[in-house]
């Protein structure tokens, strides 16, 4: 209970980036197949990028597939909603890589990635005491 605290107080910094809101990440299309497959969404993060792509038809690429399949499961950390795992994901990392690598390079990459700075410092530093809970749950 005192880590949900935390967590939500890390969220409602001033000039922090939403670590916790959540916007669609798929298409209406994907949405569809997934939906056809009986795949909900939360399911992506255990799939293997090839065999998803395979269930698609190959309507949905593998590198799209494996790009779905990251931002799903770095927005199973608690605290991140699936609009920063999105970011996340689509600067090149992976769930290990936001629990490990240092928020400030992770917030960098995204801005140029962006082209634009859409997290500040206060996010960098937000998303630091995100992993150092992470840290303490995973002890």
């Amino acid at each position: 209970m005192e880590s949900a605290i935390a967590m939500h107080h890390v969220q409602t910094l001033p000039g922090v980036f939403p670590l916790h809101e959540d916007r669609s990440y798929i298409s209406e299309s994907e949405w569809v197949i997934f939906k056809l497959l009986c795949k909900p969404l939360e399911s992506l993060a255990v799939e293997d990028p090839q065999a998803l792509s395979e269930a698609t038809g190959g309507q949905v690429t593998v590198a799209r597939c494996e790009l779905l399949i990251r931002t799903t499961q770095i927005a199973q950390l608690p605290g991140l909603g699936s609009w920063i795992s999105r970011l996340l994901a689509e600067a090149g990392f992976d769930k290990e890589a936001v629990c490990h690598q240092d928020a400030a390079e992770l917030i960098a990459v995204i801005n140029r990635k962006m082209g634009y700075r859409i997290c500040n410092d206060a996010t960098a530093r937000a998303l630091n005491a995100l992993q150092l809970q992470w840290k303490g749950l995973a002890a």
